[in-house]
């Protein structure tokens, strides 16, 4: 227990120094915001192709979920490395000392590595959570209640988020859920009908 809190307040520490929290924060909304997008675009795209069969787009979302989970973790990282890296060197050269070993440079590569995780699991987790009726597809006996379901859940998610920045920002947290959900509904309109018209 007592290791814990050490790691706990040294994390505290660390994001004191380095603003883990806000950038993490920024971060997970923004990529949550583009999973859920995604696998929009797929369930779209898969009922308007008349898909009807859930591992299909199980497969297929699992397929993009991961990829945009990869491509967050692998260019935050770098991304998130190099700025800090960047920033770690022009303060050394104001201070003319090796910061490297210090809180200061812990906190800059500890930023690095939580940023990336939020940054690759953003997208997966929130792309899985839409998806999860397809996995009980075979209870509910009908395909098709999983895309309805599927896509609740997805505006739901978009709602939850806007409401999230609608209280970060101190405004109508109702106004900022609904513009979220704005963008999922278009989403859905334009990847019906260019798939009904990729379809004839």
């Amino acid at each position: 227990m007592g290791f814990l809190k050490r790691k706990l307040q040294q994390l505290k520490e660390y994001d004191d120094i380095a603003e883990i929290g806000d950038i993490a924060r920024r971060y997970f909304v923004m990529n949550a915001f583009d999973g859920i997008l995604t696998i929009i675009g797929v369930l779209t795209g898969s009922y308007a192709a008349r898909v009807e069969s859930a591992s299909v787009v199980i497969s297929t979302g699992l397929a993009t979920s991961i990829a945009m989970g990869i491509s967050g973790l692998w260019g935050a990282y770098f991304t998130e490395t190099a700025e800090r890296k960047r920033d770690l060197d022009e303060l050394e050269n104001h201070t003319l000392t090796d910061l490297s070993e210090t809180r200061i440079g812990r906190a800059s590569r500890v930023a690095g590595v939580i940023v990336a995780l939020v940054d690759g699991l953003a997208p997966f987790l929130s792309a899985m959570v839409a998806l999860l009726p397809f996995f009980f597809s075979f209870s509910l006996g009908n395909i098709y209640l999983s895309y309805y379901l599927s896509l609740g859940i997805s505006l739901l998610s978009l709602f939850g988020l806007g409401a999230f920045l609608g209280a970060v920002s101190r405004e109508n947290i109702i106004l900022w859920g609904l513009k979220m959900i704005g963008a999922g509904l278009l989403s859905i309109s334009l990847g019906y009908f260019l798939g009904r018209s990729e379809g004839g």
